[in-house]
């Protein structure tokens, strides 16, 4: 019994499903891009797409983050907060990370497959961007941008699976979701910065490391900026842009409040960042 709690636990770890803030995160963009649709075609949001995006979420940023691990490996060993990872530290086995990488993405192909087809194409043209991601920190200072563009895919997708189109609209709530990410995670970045300048990891953290809260701010003040104009275009009311200010002035008293010296200070701030997220969801839900 031990060596199955212990096997288990390892399994958590290695997925981060000890902290939902990932899927959650993962999972909000999809919210926008299924409630945007819904509002922007006249369709009424089955339940069922819902669910199944969060199921999908939840899935994939598990496979997402055994990938991330399986290619970084050598790296997490030798940044402090990621050392006790369990291919870091060797208490899980690379076949066995793989074994378990290959069942959570068939189940997550199995929940795709249920989907339109233009849905399901989306879905299949984000494995480029899954497979590119975790070697972006090797050769670019923007890997917080390709995180972005890989995780706020759900947009795309979310919107396809209610409409089954896109729109140039989709594209503008997609911007918006990238620039978000990009704050949140240049924060997140800052957990590591020590260690990353030591091996030579790239990031947006050490790329603005002088002016750090000015690069920050730009990002969600461009996320919120388009966002706006989104909500514009689809003639939402004016409760939808209270909301919307509301999650504004939440991002700024955040930022007001982060310390980036402090890393507990950087992990609360990304935790933080899943209020934002829902606040502007119920901007949309105010729309329709």
């Amino acid at each position: 019994m031990k060596s199955i709690k212990k096997r288990i636990l390892c399994y958590i770890a290695i997925t981060r499903n000890n902290r939902p803030i990932g899927w959650l995160l993962l999972f909000i963009p999809c919210l926008y891009g299924i409630i945007s649709s819904s509002i922007y075609s006249g369709k009424i949001i089955e339940l069922k797409i819902i669910i199944l995006f969060l199921l999908g979420s939840i899935l994939m940023r598990s496979a997402g983050c055994i990938f991330n691990d399986i290619i970084d490996r050598k790296i997490d060993a030798q940044v402090e907060r990621t050392r006790n990872r369990p291919l870091a530290n060797k208490t899980m086995s690379l076949s066995e990370a793989v074994l378990l990488l290959l069942v959570l993405l068939f189940l997550s192909l199995c929940i795709l497959i249920s989907f339109n087809t233009i849905t399901v194409l989306m879905g299949l043209a984000s494995t480029f961007l899954v497979v590119t991601y975790p070697f972006m920190k090797r050769i670019t200072h923007w890997p917080q941008l390709f995180l972005g563009i890989t995780f706020n895919w759900g947009v795309i997708m979310g919107w396809a699976s209610v409409s089954e189109s896109l729109s140039p609209i989709t594209f503008l709530i997609y911007l918006s979701a990238i620039f978000w990410t990009l704050g949140y995670d240049t924060v997140y970045g800052y957990q590591d910065i020590i260690d990353d300048k030591k091996i030579g990891v790239k990031s947006t953290a050490v790329l603005f490391e002088k002016k750090p809260k000015i690069a920050i701010f730009s990002f969600y003040i461009m996320s919120f900026l388009l966002m706006f104009m989104a909500m514009i275009w689809i003639d939402s009311s004016y409760k939808t842009f209270i909301v919307l200010f509301c999650a504004l002035l939440l991002g700024i008293v955040l930022l007001e409040k982060l310390d980036l010296r402090k890393a507990q200070s950087c992990a609360s701030f990304f935790s933080a960042n899943k209020y934002i997220g829902f606040l502007v969801v119920s901007a949309l839900v105010l729309s329709a």
